[in-house]
């Protein structure tokens, strides 16, 4: 079983900066990809990035193309999201997703195990 604990999150003005993490726990850490996904009031589940915890391979993709990046410290088992520029539209709860089967994609049918996420405002 993994288990997932996110950090980092609060609120901040726009044009700022964030940096969420994400400690991971349970399972095999080097089976694991894990991803970053975002859903604001009324709105559906937004993938962000997600990365392969053996290889480092990224994906990234929409809203967070050019601003956000993904990355891992091994050693601390944690995934940790830079969010730069930030927009009053990042405004959301973000989630840590992770599967096991080291398999980096943008579904959430591909993520079995998810955190509790961490609420991100942003204002003007």
């Amino acid at each position: 079983q993994v288990q997932l604990v996110e950090s980092g999150g609060g609120s901040v003005q726009a044009g700022g900066s964030l940096r969420l993490s994400c400690a991971a726990s349970g399972g095999t850490y080097n089976t694991y990809a894990l991803a970053w996904f975002r859903q604001a009031p009324g709105e559906e589940r937004e993938f962000l990035a997600a990365i392969s915890a053996s290889t480092g391979i990224t994906y990234i993709r929409g809203s967070a193309t050019g601003r956000f990046t993904i990355a891992k410290d091994d050693a601390k088992t944690t995934v940790y999201l830079q969010m730069n520029h930030l927009r009053p539209e990042d405004t959301a709860v973000y989630y840590c997703a992770a599967n096991v089967r080291n398999r980096v994609a943008g579904l959430e049918s591909y993520y079995a195990y998810w955190g509790e996420g961490t609420q991100v405002t942003v204002s003007t």
